[in-house]
């Protein structure tokens, strides 16, 4: 079955996503190519992914509501050298104010696409009533991490990941309506396992317009933001980039939030 092509946007907005509309949709079987590679190889700009340096997102953040309380951002740099091995450097930055009360959020990972392995990750949260600080080193063949506050463990896969690059992990993921990953993939085994859950097809709104995507729920383990389990809810751009065009998530202070892209710069290209 053909995947459906974009709507064209309202408005006159024209960039990358609109050009992309108009080419075919190709899906390759990413994630089996994405996890064979040997470890000890170096990311080119040949590696075949669905995102490289120079991404960069912008969203819109509102409330459940749909009142805007701000904005964020997901973008990659690099590449980074960790240890020897050559890194994106995946950022996610988002400010918001709900009541007066500002709140920021801001999460690096550094993340080895041909190892399918993170190997550093750092968070800040700050807002009046808390802050939550993270800064933790993998090491993903030794199957350890350990943490700036001298916290350590082991982890359950020598391709560990973090809550930023699994946002980026799962867009390599076949796209198939009704298909259920389990992955125990979280450096913290006590945050395993992680479900994604491939829903279906839908047409959102956005500010850029009408968007054909794929919906995918991501079950996780999250104490800091979840009692229990939480439901992430991502809408997924339904070509070969997979850009995250909505992202539904539990933020701190003001809960639930909607983030929905605003604006996007994707080195990605439809074969």
């Amino acid at each position: 079955m053909t995947s459906p092509a974009f709507l064209s946007p309202r408005g006159s907005w024209s960039g990358p996503i609109q050009r992309r509309a108009l080419q075919p949709i190709v899906i390759g079987l990413i994630a089996l190519a994405f996890l064979g590679v040997c470890g000890g190889a170096r990311y080119t700009e040949n590696t075949a992914m669905p995102f490289s340096i120079g991404e960069k997102l912008t969203y819109q953040v509102t409330l459940a509501s749909g009142n805007k309380v701000g904005s964020a951002t997901m973008w990659i740099e690099g590449p980074v050298d960790v240890r020897g091995t050559s890194t994106l450097l995946l950022r996610f930055d988002s400010r918001i104010r709900y009541l007066l009360l500002p709140a920021v959020s801001r999460s690096s990972s550094w993340f080895d696409p041909v190892a399918g392995a993170s190997l550093r990750f750092l968070k800040q949260e700050r807002n009046p009533l808390s802050h939550h600080d993270e800064s933790v080193d993998l090491f993903p063949r030794e199957k350890r991490w350990t943490s700036a506050d001298g916290v350590s463990g082991q982890s359950q896969s020598n391709s560990p990941l973090d809550e930023l690059s699994f946002m980026y992990f799962i867009r390599t993921l076949p796209m198939t309506p009704g298909a259920t990953y389990r992955l125990d993939r979280h450096f913290d085994t006590a945050r395993n396992p992680i479900t994604v859950s491939i829903i279906r097809r839908e047409v959102i709104p956005t500010p850029m317009g009408e968007l054909h995507v794929i919906r995918v729920e991501m079950r996780v383990r999250d104490p800091q933001h979840y009692q229990g389990e939480g439901i992430i809810r991502i809408h997924l751009s339904d070509d070969a980039c997979r850009l995250p065009v909505r992202i539904e998530s539990t933020m701190p202070v003001i809960g639930t939030a909607v983030l929905s892209i605003a604006s996007e710069q994707s080195p990605c290209k439809v074969s």
